[in-house]
């Protein structure tokens, strides 16, 4: 699982550390030392998560996570707090602001390392390597290969064929299952939130999609909601 993590500390032995450990862990790491210069960060870029100290030069990490989340392109952006206070009130009021997890100091890498992958596996699965299968159709992201089961009791399957944009597509619905997303929250997902493109794009290439899991049989699995955007259900569409 690699993720893009924004850490956001002043204390430049501490920077180090966190940072040495993720990119050992395969994440990109990217660091800021104060609130205001993680805002232009992400201002430019979002990052999968950021990792917050709550006591920073200026703004403290605290204001600065109300600030992503109070705002729509944001809010959804998970948030560990890593800080030295250990009172229960402080560890309630950082929750309480919509931070995912509280770290305190000292910590240890692994510990670091573990609760990173938890919040991302909970908060982004479709950024995860592990393979998920939905009514016989398998995606594994590890090997970017789909397959569909054709006997339940034979292990013989079919592969379907996929382009790099179709697959991120599907492991991205797959990821979501019976969620329905608008085309401007795929178009933001898929191909990133800085990327201006017409949302006809998505149409075209869940068309693309759709005829690649015809073969198979499963082209029904990403339904359309009038109106709103797209869905993958294993449910038929009435």
């Amino acid at each position: 699982m690699s993720a893009t993590i924004l850490v956001v500390e002043d204390e430049l032995a501490i920077q180090e550390l966190v940072l040495y450990n993720l990119r050992k862990a395969g994440h990109i790491a990217l660091c800021a030392d104060s609130a205001e210069q993680a805002a232009t960060m992400v201002n430019n870029a979002l990052p999968d998560l950021v990792l917050l100290d709550w006591m920073l030069p200026n703004m403290s990490g605290i204001e600065f996570a109300r600030i992503l989340r109070q705002e729509t392109r944001t809010k959804a952006i998970p948030i560990i707090m890593l800080t030295a206070r250990i009172e229960e009130h402080d560890k309630v009021t950082g929750l309480e602001i919509g931070a995912d997890d509280y770290i305190t100091k000292p910590f240890s890498p692994r510990e670091l390392i573990a609760r990173i992958k938890a919040v991302l596996r909970r908060r982004l699965p479709e950024i995860s390597e592990e393979t998920i299968e939905i009514g016989g159709l398998k995606l594994d992201p590890a090997t970017h290969r789909v397959s569909v089961y054709v006997n339940d009791h034979i292990s013989e399957s079919s592969e379907v064929k996929l382009g790099p944009t179709e697959f991120r597509l599907l492991h991205y619905l797959m990821a979501h299952t019976e969620r329905v997303h608008t085309r401007a929250q795929l178009l933001d997902r898929i191909w990133g939130d800085h990327v201006f493109l017409e949302d006809r794009t998505v149409d075209v290439h869940i068309r693309r999609l759709r005829k690649a899991l015809e073969s198979v049989e499963k082209h029904n699995f990403v339904q359309t909601v009038r109106g709103v955007g797209y869905r993958f259900s294993e449910t038929e569409q009435l």
